[in-house]
């Protein structure tokens, strides 16, 4: 029987395929306010600044390609029985090969009705992929109402948590890459894992209060994927 590995990733790894990130001095962040584009308080106000911030995104992720640890991951599950629960909102690691990808806080390609106040009750069957195209205001959803990012907002709830939980806690190991361990409740999905799990961490950040359960390998995921994935292999 393959053994479960659960592969949390955050923007570490997308980043070495020219993704910016939100937190870097020269990452997305520096030119808007959090406020402005990334929550619900900010598509009520500016809607159409919201859309163009993700249609600009959109275009950027086309040209981006997986990179060699999106790669080797996506190699894991002819092994293992492999998740990857990402942070990422792009499709990186569905188009390095990997079939079994949740994403936390959405995806950057599809899109959804909005529905004012309770966005948490919006209907998976409404979501659908656009690719790499544009939403404009007026651009409406079958219901009649404005489509909106696929996308989880600060504020909102992050409606798959429940699943990553259930995966984590059936684990024998679970391998964190390329993220700083501050977002929450993301960060804190390690915390469900079975005392008996291996958990092991590849990211050039130095955490001085990991908890000591951690392994942690200080390079960036391209650089150490292929020692993280040996000592995989090892147990």
């Amino acid at each position: 029987m393959k053994k479960k590995l659960v592969v949390l990733t955050g923007a570490g790894i997308s980043a070495e395929s020219g993704i910016s990130t939100f937190r870097d001095e020269n990452g997305l962040w520096h030119n808007h306010k959090v406020e402005e584009v990334a929550s619900a308080e900010a598509w009520k106000k500016d809607k159409a600044l919201v859309l163009d911030f993700y249609n600009q995104r959109r275009r950027d992720l086309k040209d981006k390609k997986p990179n060699y640890a999106h790669l080797r991951l996506a190699e894991l599950e002819n092994r293992y029985d492999l998740n990857i629960i990402t942070q990422n909102i792009d499709n990186l690691h569905e188009r390095a090969g990997s079939t079994r990808v949740l994403h936390l806080h959405g995806e950057l390609t599809k899109v959804r009705p909005e529905y004012g106040q309770y966005e948490e009750d919006f209907s998976e069957a409404e979501v659908f992929d656009i690719a790499y195209e544009d939403v404009n205001i007026g651009d409406l959803a079958a219901n009649g109402s404005q489509l909106r990012p696929h996308i989880v907002w600060f504020s909102e709830d992050v409606p798959k948590i429940s699943k990553a939980i259930d995966l984590v806690e059936e684990a024998d190991i679970i391998l964190i890459i390329g993220t700083s361990m501050q977002v929450y409740p993301a960060a804190a999905l390690y915390r469900y894992a079975a005392y008996s799990t291996k958990i092991m961490l590849l990211d050039p950040a130095s955490m001085p209060s990991l908890d000591h359960r951690i392994m942690h390998i200080r390079k960036k995921a391209t650089e150490g994927i292929d020692e993280i994935i040996s000592l995989i292999d090892s147990y």
